[in-house]
């Protein structure tokens, strides 16, 4: 008998499994923002003909949750030139997509292309 009172209360400290949500705990793919494959057509096409005029030398992509950033390189291992940033949809009212140079927006649109509109004229440094 004391056998069964001890197995009582073992059993007593035991807590109850809970109900919970598979997809509380899986990953959701839509969460990750990323350029799509012809928006990374346009800003390689854009890069490529920069490099090739000597302007530019060097890409970065970065993505997460919130924004998806390429940002455009004078000089390796400096801070970037131009950042061009794809934000999560609906997120803005000015619209998604974005160009910053050090800190400050240039530009911002609804379309990819009505961004990098800013690349088709010829872009003069004001101050370094």
């Amino acid at each position: 008998m004391d056998i069964l009172l001890i197995i009582e209360l073992v059993s007593f400290k035991i807590k109850m499994p809970q109900i919970v949500k598979i997809k509380d705990f899986t990953r959701n793919s839509n969460s990750t923002v990323y350029f799509t494959k012809p928006e990374l057509n346009q800003l390689l096409s854009y890069y490529s003909q920069r490099v090739i005029s000597g302007e530019w030398k060097d890409y970065a992509i970065d993505h997460n949750n919130r924004m998806s950033s390429f940002s455009i390189y004078r000089d390796t291992g400096a801070l970037p030139l131009f950042t061009i940033s794809k934000y999560a949809k609906g997120t803005h009212r000015q619209g998604d997509y974005a160009i910053n140079t050090r800190g400050n927006m240039i530009k911002r649109g609804k379309k990819l292309t009505d961004v990098l509109s800013i690349f088709n004229r010829r872009l003069k440094l004001v101050s370094r």
